[in-house]
């Protein structure tokens, strides 16, 4: 468990694939907690990534910070951007908006027509850093925290992701080319605006873009 940032009110860490966000058995709270060696520590999740997304994650150490970063959140002020491989030409840049609506007995988010019970409206906007190969590397800025929402728009477009099992008829042999590459925040006890970004890890599809993805 990589630890970026630590004090008294947030920490800041990178989140393994394969690891739930929320606070139960074998989730992120519970890792890191093991890495300080503090049991009882009190490690509250104010934003997500699905399970198989990897990348820099904020966690608050108290129910104030938890408070003021949540409240950040919702107001659009808690910065998000993410890097991400997927198949195909994307255009040089873009903004995807659409209806979503989450099937949760199949765990599964689809596109839909029109406004109904449980559709709730997603944005993002996106940047084409490089292409290659049949493969376009994207940096997305999340405007909207769907489930599973940028592997949804993507996918719906003919783009899927690289590693993507639940939207792509023909997976990948490798992980979820999804990566959480920059969050900002206003520190809640002294108000000052921090910010952090780290490149993905050296494996593929990353490494076909050693030269873009910073």
């Amino acid at each position: 468990m990589e630890i970026v940032y630590l004090d008294p009110a947030v920490l800041v860490c990178v989140k393994p694939a394969g690891v739930l966000s929320t606070d139960e058995a074998g989730g992120l709270p519970e890792l890191v907690r093991q890495e300080l060696g503090e049991p009882g520590a009190d490690l509250r999740t104010v934003h997500r990534l699905d399970r198989a997304v990897s990348g820099l994650m904020v966690l608050a150490r108290s129910a104030e910070a938890a408070s003021a970063l949540s409240r950040e959140v919702r107001e659009g002020a808690f910065e998000k951007q993410y890097l991400a491989v997927v198949h195909g030409q994307t255009p040089e840049s873009g903004e995807l908006r659409d209806l979503l609506r989450r099937d949760k007995a199949r765990k599964m988010t689809f596109v839909a027509d029109a406004p109904g019970k449980g559709v709730q409206e997603a944005v993002l906007a996106y940047e084409t850093l490089g292409q290659g190969a049949g493969m376009s590397l994207v940096r997305i800025r999340l405007y909207t925290g769907r489930t599973h929402q940028i592997r949804v728009q993507f996918a719906s477009r003919g783009w899927p992701l690289f590693g993507e099992r639940k939207y792509c008829a023909e997976p990948d042999d490798c992980a979820l080319a999804l990566w959480s590459h920059r969050i900002g925040f206003t520190h809640p006890v002294t108000g000052e605006r921090l910010c952090f970004a780290m490149d993905p890890p050296a494996c593929r599809p990353w490494t076909e873009f050693e030269e873009t993805c910073g």
